[in-house]
C-alpha cells in the first residue's frame, strides 16, 4: 500500500507555471502507474497525465505540450510541471496510483488529498 501527500498548488495568474509535487510513501512509485487527475467545481474529475516504469509519460489532449510529469526515485516524489497555464487549468489537483495503465479515476486504487491550483485572467 502507498500513502501520497500532494503539495504546491497555488494561485497563479495566465501565462504562469507551477510545479505539483506527490510524495510517496509505504511503496516506492515506480511500483505503480502514477496519475494526476483534477477536479473543477462542479465537474467530474478528469485525467491529466500519468508515467509508469520506464519514464513511460500519456497526457490529456488539453494539457499535452504545456504539462510534463516526471518522477524522481532518490525521493520517492513525482512532479507535475505546469507551464503557459490558463483560467480553465483551475481545479483541485489529484496524484493517485494504479497497478494498471488506465485513464479513468475508476482504475486507481490510491490517492491523495488534492492541492487547489487557481490560475487568474
Amino acid at each position: 500500500q502507498v500513502q501520497l501527500v500532494e503539495s504546491g498548488g497555488g494561485l497563479v495568474q495566465a501565462g504562469g507555471s507551477l510545479r505539483l509535487s506527490c510524495a510517496a510513501s509505504g511503496r516506492t512509485f515506480s511500483s505503480y502507474v502514477m496519475g494526476w487527475f483534477r477536479q473543477a467545481p462542479g465537474k467530474e474529475r478528469e485525467f491529466v497525465a500519468r508515467l509508469r516504469s520506464g519514464g513511460i509519460t500519456y497526457y490529456a489532449d488539453s494539457v499535452k505540450g504545456r504539462f510534463t510529469i516526471s518522477g524522481d526515485n532518490a525521493k520517492n516524489t513525482v512532479y507535475l510541471q505546469m507551464n503557459s497555464l490558463k483560467p480553465e487549468d483551475t481545479a483541485v489537483y489529484y496524484c493517485a496510483a494504479s497497478s494498471i495503465r488506465g485513464t479513468s479515476s475508476r482504475q486507481y486504487d490510491y490517492w491523495g488529498q488534492g492541492t487547489q491550483v487557481t490560475v487568474s485572467s
